[in-house]
């Protein structure tokens, strides 16, 4: 059973988007739209935490009438919806991204640099907009990465070469390097594809999150994080309350307190959401 007085206490809810606040199909459904504004007008605001880049967020909180800060790239970066103010920002020291580029060439693996507005790839990696998770992104090859050095929110090296990416995983992990965080995992839309992600140690959705609530003065069980995929653990490590979609991985349904029983494509957060919105309505 949930405790309905911690609905009541609600201030604020932050959805992962591809598999949890969003359809199949990347969109937003209607009632998820409805019941969204219904809580925003009982003071419940709503925020986006994804995998995306800033610049895919900004139609999807337009459509949603979002006024609050956004957390893009895992974590990498919050930024001010609208306004575009950076609260938090993340780069991965140049010595780290020349080394992860430099393994990708040797076990030719693909390799791209994300930045704040767009994800950046050679000529030799012309493979990565087709096999990237990162939807909604503006993809820009380029000649070289050497311009591309500085500023980078995260290294991404995707391939079908399972181990090969394990293999450079231990040799970026430490004591070979200090600070840097590693995300390995399989992709969710693209089959036999599997992506090593470099962010710093400091950035994940679950403590950017934190941060995002510092920033707003809310106190973590005050909030809910909804989530459905490998890169949302880190939302489900924190004291908020946990919502998870049907579709997702059963790591994070074993975490959730509460598992709605549909899925993404049927709007199944919305089950929550309404719960909330009873709560609050008394």
């Amino acid at each position: 059973m949930i405790d309905k007085n911690r609905l009541k206490k609600i201030k604020i809810i932050v959805s992962d988007l591809d598999g949890s606040l969003l359809n199949n199909e990347g969109k937003l459904g209607p009632e998820t739209k409805r019941v969204i504004n219904e809580l925003r007008i009982l003071g419940v605001q709503f925020s986006l935490a994804s995998g995306r880049l800033h610049s895919a967020l900004i139609h999807l909180a337009e459509e949603l009438d979002l006024q609050i800060p956004l957390i893009s790239l895992d974590g990498s970066m919050i930024k001010s919806n609208p306004g575009g103010e950076i609260i938090f920002e993340s780069f991965v020291k140049q010595k780290y991204v020349v080394k992860a580029l430099d393994f990708a060439d040797r076990f030719l693996l693909n390799v791209a640099l994300c930045h704040a507005d767009a994800i950046y790839y050679t000529e030799n990696n012309s493979v990565i907009p087709r096999i990237m998770d990162k939807l909604g992104a503006r993809y820009e090859e380029v000649p070289s990465y050497n311009n591309y050095l500085k500023e980078t929110l995260e290294v991404v090296i995707a391939s079908d070469y399972k181990e090969n990416l394990r293999y450079v995983k231990d040799k970026l992990s430490f004591p070979h390097t200090f600070g840097l965080g590693l995300n390995f995992y399989k992709s969710q839309h693209h089959k036999g594809i599997y992506y090593l992600e470099l962010r710093t140690q400091g950035a994940s959705k679950g403590k950017s999150f934190l941060k995002l609530l510092t920033n707003l003065r809310i106190k973590p069980e005050e909030s809910v994080v909804i989530g459905d995929w490998y890169n949302d653990i880190s939302l489900f490590e924190t004291s908020a309350f946990k919502v998870a979609p049907d579709n997702s991985i059963p790591e994070l349904k074993n975490k959730a307190d509460f598992v709605t029983q549909k899925n993404n494509d049927e709007e199944g957060i919305v089950e929550f959401l309404e719960l909330v919105l009873k709560a609050k309505r008394g």
